[in-house]
């Protein structure tokens, strides 16, 4: 990485390192923004963030021009615009650094061209994992903030990231190594392990879905994988080799993103892409990582697929009449999806509208119900869909006077409204995708133990009101 400056804001604690900042003079030239003084970029960073001033309108920061995507902004300084800023905003706390950019920034790279930008994030994400679960208990969270300081000089010494898994890291100087005592072990192994060998892997696959149940607007998934591993292996520098498996004709694995400990990879392995169409040049496998693992748990890669179909096709029904409104919602389990799951359930809220006062329903399967706070329902459909793999719920709901504890949404206005899938399937994953555990190789003495594992679960699932207009509309592109 090449962090210039680390910032967890509202408390002090930040690293700059200048070895950083001189090399972005030399690699921007004259379009090289230097870094402000600490109070003036947390000033600067508050305001871009609207964290204050937020209800006077600026036009350089308000405009619908300045819609921001990403969590990438930049920012307004005394010397001009100071950009890319990575920054973002979590239980009450800013985490926040600047990445290097290796070249002129006029025009400005695109974010997938700016290695930095990944690499801070990482830092950036193992810090907050460092410092959440501390979050409820002040004594303990100052005391992390005190030490994180000699902890950013273990993981980034020198501005570029050697572990950003901050919670693996010694905290306290007197047991700093400058070099690790075996010159052929990695930065990354903060500590050796002894013991009767063993690997754990699980690859978990979420996916996301959007349907409409409406001829001209497209239903759009999407799958994300991750392949975690936990490597208690002796030596100072172990080598592994993890294949990945595919069922046949099962669809590729695309946009593959690969730890730093892999040693080397099929170059063709990282080139196939998601943004391209499916063709006979799409790299099929197989999936080796050969890698020196870390002393503590890691996700190996990363990727996604598209695949045909999403697990569970849904059609959602909305209607009002006169003071009540009738709901209709149809779930169908596709028959290619393991029937088994830790749980499965459909919420189904209410928004601007009052409590729920009277609720007369029928489902075919699970069972019905009303949240405390009585604006949501939830169909706990439990671990099995039944032999026919369809279930229904029908009903009419009528409401109270609506008060401030009662949900509101900006979107989810008149009939826009959706359900929301909540489901996890273990020993399963969409792309079939899974780890043979006879395929890893761990060239140490002894017989290592290995477990694998994998799951899918289900992440922003919904299923749209198909009797209202959809609030983010997917037409397909014509030729």
């Amino acid at each position: 990485t090449k962090a210039c400056g680390t910032e967890l804001l509202r408390f002090p604690p930040r690293r700059r390192y200048p070895t950083v900042e001189l090399r972005a003079e030399t690699f921007n030239g004259s379009t090289h923004i230097p870094v402000p003084s600490d109070s003036a970029f947390l000033k600067a960073l508050l305001f871009q963030l609207r964290l204050v001033d937020e209800h006077v309108f600026v036009e350089q920061r308000d405009t619908c021009t300045q819609i921001n995507h990403s969590c990438v902004y930049s920012v307004s300084t005394a010397a001009g615009e100071l950009w890319p800023v990575l920054a973002f905003h979590k239980s009450g706390l800013i985490y926040a650094c600047v990445p290097l950019v290796e070249g002129t920034l006029e025009p400005r790279p695109p974010l997938l061209t700016v290695s930095g930008l990944s690499q801070g994030l990482a830092l950036l994400l193992g810090i907050m994992d460092y410092i959440s679960p501390s979050r409820k208990n002040e004594a303990e969270l100052n005391a992390k903030i005190g030490q994180l300081r000699n902890l950013l000089i273990q993981a980034c010494p020198l501005g570029t990231p050697l572990n950003t898994n901050i919670r693996s890291l010694n905290s306290s100087f007197e047991d700093i190594q400058e070099m690790p005592a075996d010159k052929d072990q990695p930065a990354w192994r903060s500590s050796t392990y002894k013991g009767k060998p063993q690997v754990n892997v699980c690859i978990t696959e979420k996916v996301k879905c959007m349907q409409y149940d409406q001829r001209d607007v497209v239903d759009t998934w999407q799958v994300y994988g991750a392949v975690n591993c936990k490597c208690d292996i002796e030596g100072s520098a172990p080598n592994v080799t993890l294949s990945l498996t595919l069922p046949t004709n099962a669809p590729p694995l695309q946009d593959i993103v690969v730890h730093h400990c892999v040693t080397s990879v099929d170059p063709a392995m990282l080139m196939s892409t998601s943004v391209e169409p499916l063709h006979d040049s799409v790299y099929n496998g197989p999936y080796k990582f050969p890698f020196i693992p870390p002393s503590d748990s890691f996700n190996l890669c990363y990727y996604t697929a598209q695949v045909p179909v999403p697990p569970i096709l849904g059609c959602y029904q909305l209607v009002e009449e006169g003071s009540q409104i009738k709901i209709t919602v149809n779930l169908k389990l596709h028959e290619s999806i393991k029937n088994s799951f830790e749980y499965c359930e459909a919420r189904i809220p209410f928004f601007n509208r009052g409590p729920i006062a009277q609720l007369e329903y029928k489902v075919s399967y699970g069972q019905l119900d009303l949240s405390r706070e009585k604006s949501l329902l939830v169909w706990v459909i439990g671990q099995k869909f039944p032999k026919s793999l369809e279930v229904s719920l029908t009903g009419t709901v009528s409401f109270g006077t609506a008060g401030k504890e009662h949900p509101t949404d900006y979107v989810c206005t008149g009939n826009t409204a959706y359900v929301k899938l909540y489901f996890r399937i273990p020993d399963f994953t969409l792309t079939g995708c899974y780890v043979d555990q006879h395929s890893v190789q761990i060239f140490v003495p002894g017989k290592p133990k290995i477990t694998a594992s994998r799951e899918l679960i289900s992440s922003d699932y919904y299923i749209w009101n198909s009797k209202a207009p959809a609030p983010m509309v997917y037409k397909p592109l014509l030729d």
